[in-house]
Order: C-alpha cells, then structure tokens, then sequence
C-alpha cells in the first residue's frame, strides 16, 4: 500500500499512516457486513482512482475471485465512486451488479480523515445466497452501517488505537451490542457461552454488561468500577477478566454514526485454554531455569569442595591436577548460569566465551593478554557444554605450556560460521604467540589429558575435527571445525 500510494496519489504521510489505521480495522467492517472491501484512492491528477487495499470476509462468500490491488481506473467508470467521493455521502444507489453470474450489491462508502475525504471504500456484498436474515446478522448489519456513517464522518479508526488483528477477538468469536447506557441489546451465542464460563447462569439480554461482568469478576474495590466503565463500551479498550473457570478478552467500540453516542459494540474470545497453555508454558520456562539454577550452583559446590582438597594435598603435581578439574568444572557452571536466565535451551556463546577465556587467564604463570574476534553467536546448550570444556581445555594447554614465569604474549580466540541450514559450521581458532610445540609433537596422539578430553569431546561430542600445528610465525595454532546443523540465530 506504501507503494501504491506514493507513487500514484498526492496523500502525505499523515494521510498514509490514516490508511494504514483504517486497515488494520476494517476486517471488522467486511465481516459484519458479509462483504468484500477495496479501498479506491484518487490518483494525483484526478483522472484515475487506484485500488490500494482490499479484504474479503470470513462471514461470507467473495465477489471478487481475483485480487483487486493495484488496478486503475478512470473517473467516471464507477459513477458511486465519484459520487462518495466529491459529496463525501456514503452511496447506495444504483442496481446489482452482474459477476460471473453473480449478483453483486455495490455500495462506496468515502474515507474522512478531518475535513478531508482521502478515499473510497467500495463495499461489495455477493446476493447469490441471501435469505431471510437471523437476528444474528441483522445485528452484524446495523454495526456495519454505524461503522461506515463513522468512517464517512471521520470518527472511525480511533486514532492511537491500531489493533492487532491476530490477537484482537473477531466478530466470530463472540458480540454483544449494547445500548447508550451500557444494557445488553443482543448477545452472540458464542458471546453467552463466554459469559456462562465466567459463571453467569442467567441471560444477558436486558442486563448492565458492565454490572454484570463486575460481578462475575473476583476483584472488588476501585478495579471493580473501572472494570463497570471499560464493559459498558464507554471508550475504545480492550481488557480481559478472569472470573470462575474462564478468561475472556473483551474489545468495546463506542457507536457514534452521528457524533452522538448511541450504545457500543463489544466483541470477546474465551482465551481460557490459550491463558492455561501460557501459564503451562511459563510454569515449565521456570522450572527449567530453576533446575540450571541448582546445577550451576551444584557445580560451584564440587569446585569449592575440589578447591579446598587441593589445598590440603602436600604432592604439587596432585594440586595441580585438582585445580584443573576445578576450571573444567567452572566452565560447565558458566554454561548453566546462562542457561538459567534463558528462556530457551540454547545460549549466546559469545558471553561464555570471553568468561572461559578471562577464567583461564587468570593461572597463566605470564602476562599473557586474551581476546577474541568473529562471533560464536547462539547455540543449543548440548553445543555449548561440550564447546566450553574445550575451548577451557585449549586455552589452559596455550597458557601453560606457552609462556613461561613473567613472559609476556597474546592468546586469540576466533570464530567464523559458515554455510547455511544443514551445510552450516563452525570453525575455531585458538591461537598464541608463545614457545610453539616441541619437536615431534602430534596432537593425535599425545597422552595428555587435557588433549585427550579436546579430542573425544570434538569427534564424538560434537563430531568434527581437531588440530594442532605450529602458527605461521611463532606459537602454537589449533583448529577446531565441526557442523551446526540448522543454524539459528
């Protein structure tokens, strides 16, 4: 519509941002009037008239089986066109109209913004199946007129109010019609099965909707009249309230086809099951975070307990290998903090990234200076605990056996994601400036646990490949590469 309208009318933003307000409004319109809509815009020269937007409704057949967007036509061709248009009257003369054998009522109905009519909408009502209207429709009928004199008048859209369409009840989901004081005129059947979940066992004809809905309501107190004004109708709200088994989400329209306010429109949706399923959901979400919550906390637990053994031991090389089992730990702990505070199972690896990296910095016998480049990005938590506990294995071998007492040198962690969907990967450098690997060394190999532990995790963890082999100018250089599967973002 954006387009459509740049490019063919004079309207300016403002008008723009009204035609957009309206549309988000009118599959109420189509709907209660059982009617396809296109919204005709006159071009900048006047000659032509531009279709811009159009909705078919889900209450009854289509009079149009191709899509309307997009076509001109000249002033003239549609006489009721330019009649809304230039008197900005809604128009209803004329006879049906013949479509592939189809009788179609046309009616334009003109779109006031202030005192300036912007466009018409042409309403078009396929006749092939009407029939004696039930009480039902009449009452879709008269809305739909009071709609379009407010459309015509420039009293509808509410402005500041755009609806989410997807979110906000439909026609079909359940009506109530009310008076100028707020009294029940007709109720929808599906509207009184809302009701009766609320607990209402009476009918609602002839009774205060806003009284009544109170009363249903568990809340007592200053709520209580707020809750009397917003189920009355008395402005444009939407709300839900929760009474006996059931929620139910109320959206009230005031009616003022004159500029007098004649009674309201309150259209609603048992939301029950979808508000059980939500708390389900927000139930579980924390639960979930809760259990992350205690293994990080279990996992800090064994470390202390690690800690405080390798303190007590007198043999150096047992100290040391407690306090490796310490950071091994700590780096699964880091993956569950995160996890804790996630909704889902995966985590932003970046964060643990530079906290594994900071953490093992922290036992370098140098000044050695970390840092990372490129972006690990977010990965499922079945990716990122192994991953962590590698790239902590990685990182302690660099600074250990890299840099002795007091040298100085630099360790950088990069990755790069590549591919996309099934074919995406991941690929990781770990990188240091220091001694390099000594002669003969193979990595394949080597007995070292730390090595050893980098290479099942890789390989059967996460099933891809690793490598050791000296850095083009001095260090050490390892290369991790294993596949992501669908790539998330």
């Amino acid at each position: 519509m954006n387009d459509l309208v740049r490019q063919h009318t004079a309207l300016d933003d403002s008008d723009l941002e009204w035609l957009h307000l309206l549309v988000s409004e009118w599959q109420l319109l189509s709907d209660l009037s059982f009617a396809d809509l296109v919204l005709w815009v006159p071009t900048s020269d006047g000659t032509r008239y531009v279709s811009v937007a159009q909705m078919r409704p889900n209450t009854g057949p289509t009079s149009y089986q191709d899509d309307m967007v997009g076509h001109l036509v000249p002033r003239g061709r549609r006489p009721m066109l330019d009649a809304a248009l230039d008197e900005g009257r809604i128009v209803r003369e004329g006879d049906p109209e013949w479509r592939e054998e189809v009788p179609v009522r046309v009616e334009s109905i003109p779109v006031r913004r202030e005192s300036r009519v912007l466009g018409v909408i042409a309403r078009n009502t396929n006749l092939l199946t009407v029939r004696t209207p039930s009480r039902l429709e009449l009452t879709y009928l008269q809305s739909a007129s009071d709609l379009a004199q407010m459309i015509a008048a420039g009293s509808f859209p509410f402005p500041n109010q755009q609806v989410d369409m997807d979110a906000s009840p439909r026609a079909g989901d359940g009506l109530i019609r009310l008076d100028a004081d707020g009294v029940v005129q007709y109720a929808s059947p599906n509207a009184l099965s809302a009701y009766h979940r609320l607990g209402l066992a009476a009918d609602l004809v002839g009774h205060h909707l806003g009284k009544t809905t109170a009363e249903l309501a568990p809340v007592r107190g200053p709520v209580d009249e707020a809750l009397v004004k917003l189920a009355s109708g008395w402005a444009p709200r939407e709300f839900e309230v929760e009474g006996g088994d059931g929620v139910i989400q109320l959206r009230a329209i005031p009616l003022k086809p004159k500029g007098l306010h004649i009674g309201s429109l309150v259209l609603l949706r048992d939301v029950t099951e979808l508000r059980r399923r939500e708390r389900e959901l927000i139930t579980k979400d924390a639960t979930i975070r809760e259990i992350h919550h205690r293994v990080k906390n279990n996992l800090q637990t064994v470390a202390a307990l690690l800690r405080l053994q390798a303190r007590r031991m007198d043999s150096a090389q047992g100290r040391e290998a407690l306090n490796e089992a310490v950071r091994r730990v700590g780096s699964i702990a880091i993956v569950h903090e995160t996890l804790s505070q996630n909704l889902d199972e995966r985590v932003e690896f970046d964060d643990i990234a530079d906290r594994v990296l900071a953490m093992v910095a922290e036992i370098s016998p140098g000044k050695v200076t970390g840092r990372r480049t490129g972006r690990f990005g977010i990965l499922d938590a079945e990716v990122a605990t192994p991953l962590s506990m590698v790239l902590t294995e990685v990182l302690q071998n660099a600074l250990e056996h890299g840099f002795g007492p007091g040298e100085q040198g630099t360790v950088e962690v990069s990755a790069v994601r590549g591919g996309s969907g099934e074919e995406s990967r991941l690929a990781v450098v770990v990188q240091d400036d220091g001694r390099g690997l000594p002669e003969g060394f193979d990595p394949q190999r080597a007995g070292n646990l730390g090595l050893q532990i980098v290479r099942t995790l890789v390989e059967g963890e996460l099933g891809g490949t690793f490598d050791m082999v000296p850095a083009p100018e001095r260090g050490t250089r390892v290369v991790l590469d294993f596949p992501m599967g669908a790539e998330k973002h």
